[in-house]
């Protein structure tokens, strides 16, 4: 893989990963932009013990535009987007509007206003990963050697961003459909490199921290063997990785992708991992699809270990939902979900895994 990194006419960086050697893209980005500086903030929720970002400039973000004005297509003569090459296999950059910046690492520490709420600048990193140049087209579509170079950028970024002495975790994740809130139809996916370890990370990590001290074994593989075991929830596997609804999953179409050997990261998966995630995941999400003869809406997230701490009790998996129960019926966060954190699933997820095994792969 051919690793090319530039910089846009603001400053922010971009990187080309080509599965070429002799890919040759345009560098020079030449567009009049003011140089890039965004700021944001983290405040501590007290209550919660959770940290929130507030980031107001991302309110002028650009919001579902045409396609003839689509910013993560390749540049033309005609047209300047946010990837100065006319061609590309998968491109990184840093997020025009993000949540968290490198910047705010410079950022002085915000007074104290006598409350209990503390305030930190919102230091971190934000990218857009493009994972085709084909604007038509969806990760369901690509095939499993672009997958495996799209599995490698994200190794890489990880890597990279881990490194950083202001985070604390990265996150790498796809949002596909409107209905789920995605701004621009382009495949692409982000990564959120958080100064904080996230609450969800915390409460599982938590979590298994009490499961071994009570059974020294290791809480998320022992999720995946009873799913092995039992079976009636696995939806495909292979001999590297195994798909399953999880038993107490939340939404009504939710699989759980686990490695068989426990790794804390992307970096960590082998040469024969990467390979053999492509086609088990593409068989998944084109399983979605089949569902309701439509695009799916989802959220694909990949759960890595925080970059500092108990990265031995973490366990590498991705988690893929959707938000649609039926064709032409979505599941809304009402008031148990948004307001208490209960979810309440219409699909028990034995019934989710039959309707997958049975959909026929496009």
């Amino acid at each position: 893989m051919k690793k090319t990194p530039a910089r846009l006419a603001d400053g922010r960086e971009i990187i080309y990963f080509d599965e070429t050697d002799d890919a040759v893209r345009e560098l020079y980005d030449s567009r009049e932009l003011p140089p890039a500086h965004t700021l944001s903030q983290v405040r501590y929720d007290p209550l919660l013990a959770e940290w929130v970002a507030i980031a107001s400039h991302r309110q002028s973000r650009t919001f579902l535009p045409p396609t003839s004005e689509c910013p993560l297509d390749p540049s033309t003569k005609d047209r300047l987007t946010e990837i100065p090459s006319p061609a590309y296999d998968v491109v990184v950059f840093e997020n025009r509007f993000p949540s968290f910046t490198t910047g705010g690492a410079d950022e002085p520490v915000p007074s104290d206003d006598g409350t209990v709420v503390t305030r930190r600048p919102g230091a971190g990193r934000c990218e857009v990963v493009c994972f085709t140049s084909d604007h038509d087209s969806s990760f369901s579509q690509l095939t499993p050697e672009r997958v495996r170079t799209v599995v490698d950028v994200w190794a890489d970024r990880t890597e990279t961003l881990n490194a950083l002495p202001f985070v604390e975790q990265v996150f790498c994740f796809e949002n596909r459909g409107e209905e789920i809130g995605v701004t621009l139809d382009h495949p692409h996916g982000q990564i959120y490199a958080y100064p904080f370890v996230t609450p969800r990370t915390r409460r599982m990590l938590d979590s298994a921290h009490r499961h071994r001290d009570r059974t020294g074994e290791n809480l998320f593989a022992r999720v995946l063997a009873d799913e092995q075991r039992i079976g009636e929830r696995i939806v495909a596997s292979n001999e590297h990785w195994t798909a399953f609804v999880p038993a107490f999953a939340r939404w009504p179409f939710e699989v759980h992708l686990y490695p068989h050997r426990q790794v804390p990261g992307i970096p960590e998966l082998s040469d024969a991992e990467r390979d053999s995630f492509g086609p088990i995941y593409l068989d998944v999400l084109r399983r979605f699809d089949a569902l309701f003869d439509t695009p799916m809406p989802y959220i694909s997230a990949w759960h890595q270990a925080p970059a500092r701490v108990d990265r031995d009790l973490a366990y590498l998996h991705l988690q893929l939902f959707s938000i649609r129960r039926e064709a032409g019926k979505l599941k809304y966060l009402a008031g148990s979900e948004s307001g208490m954190g209960v979810f309440i699933n219409d699909i028990p997820p034995e019934r989710s895994a039959a309707l997958l095994r049975e959909a026929t792969a496009q």
